[in-house]
């Protein structure tokens, strides 16, 4: 991966203001199983150039998670159903940097005549596809370049924004307890409760919403934990529920638990997905660079969290990710 300076950066972004200055129409796109980072960071954005006087769509390759849904009461959020993509000069890729990553959206995206944007804070390994790119690894959060984005086009923060940037800041920052928190985000969050954020009344509807059966999946999971290293690598994998068994829609529940163990270092959670693939969702609170593990089975993200989507068998699948991790964990830095 080439060196990006400070001021090479600034220039890209500056290229990017541009762009969506000069934009009249303009297509929001995110990830698959879009988060609270990349639905937020939307959320913001739309109504940001929609006070701009631009007509905005966003389209998505799944639906939102039912709690977000809160964000939906301002901002309508479509689902990508096979059909044409509105016409737009401007197609906008919020919190990801690899097209593959919009699932069947990405073959609309890619023949659309319009220019390309890339608004992120993952780190990117490969060539550039993209026309003009809006981003910094060192953010804590997609929706933070979001509202640095309003400042420099002007747009005052308005209660929308703010429950936009503020859901991706939580999100991603794990309610403010992960190491991408630093002073922005302190300062940022500060500045949009003062815009009209309710904490607690976000906290519930993220945190506070969950069925009855939510718990027996996480007992579930942590019934198969295993560790490994001397206890340094914790690893729960997770086949499709059978009879009366309940699935988990994610492991962040599990892997806060297991990340608190004194010992470990690496929490790898690997699920099998109802399509019949294998999500791996790794954590680090070390020096561990669980990026490097996600890459090389085709995922990515950040040096203390990232994910990969796997094909093949869990057995198979949760050996070759063990020994990989065992295998980085043995090579010195």
């Amino acid at each position: 991966m080439a060196t990006v300076t400070s001021t090479d950066r600034r220039t890209q972004q500056e290229r990017a203001l541009a762009l969506l200055r000069g934009a009249s129409r303009l297509v929001l796109c995110g990830h698959m199983r879009p988060d609270g980072d990349c639905i937020g960071a939307q959320a913001a954005l739309s109504r940001v150039l929609t006070k701009l006087g631009k007509s905005v769509w966003i389209v998505n390759p799944d639906p939102i998670q039912p709690q977000l849904d809160y964000l939906a009461q301002d901002t309508q959020f479509g689902v990508y159903d096979g059909g044409t993509l509105p016409v737009h000069d401007v197609a906008v890729m919020l919190d990801f940097n690899d097209l593959a990553r919009t699932g069947e959206l990405a073959k609309p995206l890619s023949a659309a005549p319009s220019q390309k944007l890339v608004i992120d804070h993952h780190l990117f390994h490969g060539t550039p596809w993209w026309n003009e790119c809006y981003v910094d690894p060192t953010a804590a959060a997609t929706g933070l370049l979001v509202y640095r984005i309003a400042r420099e086009l002007g747009v005052e923060i308005d209660p929308v924004i703010a429950r936009g940037v503020y859901t991706s800041i939580v999100t991603d920052t794990g309610w403010f307890k992960y190491s991408n928190t630093d002073a922005e985000t302190f300062r940022v969050a500060s500045e949009l409760v003062a815009h009209g954020v309710e904490p607690a009344l976000i906290f519930n509807a993220i945190y506070q919403r969950n069925s009855r059966q939510h718990p027996l999946g996480i007992a579930r999971a942590l019934g198969r934990l295993e560790y490994f290293a001397d206890g340094r690598i914790a690893v729960v994998d997770l086949p499709l529920a059978s009879g009366a068994e309940v699935d988990l829609s994610d492991g962040d529940d599990v892997l806060d638990i297991v990340r608190a163990v004194g010992r470990v270092e690496v929490v790898l959670f690997v699920r099998e997905t109802a399509d019949h693939k294998i999500k791996l969702s790794a954590r680090s609170k070390g020096a561990y660079d669980v990026n490097l593990l996600a890459r090389q089975f085709g995922g990515g993200g950040h040096a203390k969290a990232s994910g990969a989507t796997v094909q093949g068998a869990l057995s198979e699948v949760r050996r070759r990710i063990v020994d990989a991790a065992l295998a980085q964990l043995a090579t010195p830095a």
